[in-house]
């Protein structure tokens, strides 16, 4: 069974999605990080709609991403916890509406899919980092709500904004079969030599049948 789910294509294909993760939020370092967070590499949260294999890409990449964090104990334990949970609830969604291709399908996916990093982000970060990471004043209700609000929107903006091209640009490589982005084997259609060249004439009757009457 893991045999033929860990494919050679499939692990290539997460180690990509986990590296560009990293380097996305690590290009917006230091304000990747914080109350207000520069995270266009959230975009790839979509992704389990289409790959079961970008669950533990987006894990690891999120792990991976965070070492710079200034909050890393909190950051290396919740906030990868936090990224797991809502790939695995957006994938189950690419699953439950994998053969739905009628009017609105897409915008219906991204929609649905793409809520979960929105709200799972929204909830467990702010409280991370107002409840744990901070004191006194900074430790509030009001605070934690303030930053809600400021997770809500930027999440939107790279979950939807930027989630949604990337969606229709990976739905139009599967449509077009690109290798790269499908699990499929193309099938090759292999012509034996026979079949290209012409059949041999049928050989001339014996003499003796061509002079019978």
């Amino acid at each position: 069974m893991f045999r033929n789910f860990f494919t050679a294509k499939r692990i290539c294909r997460a180690g990509i999605i986990a590296a560009l993760y990293v380097a996305l939020t690590y290009a917006f370092a230091p304000v990747a990080f914080g109350m207000f967070q520069i995270r266009p590499g959230e975009a790839l949260t979509l992704l389990p709609l289409f790959f079961p294999e970008a669950i533990p890409a987006l894990y690891v990449g999120c792990l991976l991403a965070n070492l710079a964090s200034p909050f890393l104990l909190y950051d290396l334990t919740i906030g990868p916890l936090a990224t797991l949970a809502a790939a695995v609830c957006t994938y189950l969604i690419g699953v439950a509406l994998r053969k739905y291709t009628g009017k609105g399908a897409a915008a219906l996916k991204v929609g649905l899919g793409g809520i979960f990093p929105i709200l799972f982000n929204a909830f467990v970060i702010p409280a991370v980092i107002v409840f744990l990471c901070s004191e006194g004043a900074d430790a509030t209700i009001a605070v934690y709500w303030t930053t809600f609000a400021s997770f809500l929107l930027t999440e939107t903006v790279w979950v939807i904004g930027l989630g949604t091209p990337l969606y229709a640009f990976v739905s139009g490589m599967r449509k077009k079969g690109v290798s790269a982005f499908t699990d499929s084997k193309k099938k090759t259609a292999h012509t034996l030599p026979s079949e290209t060249q012409e059949s041999p004439a049928e050989p001339a009757p014996p003499l003796s049948q061509q002079n019978k009457p």
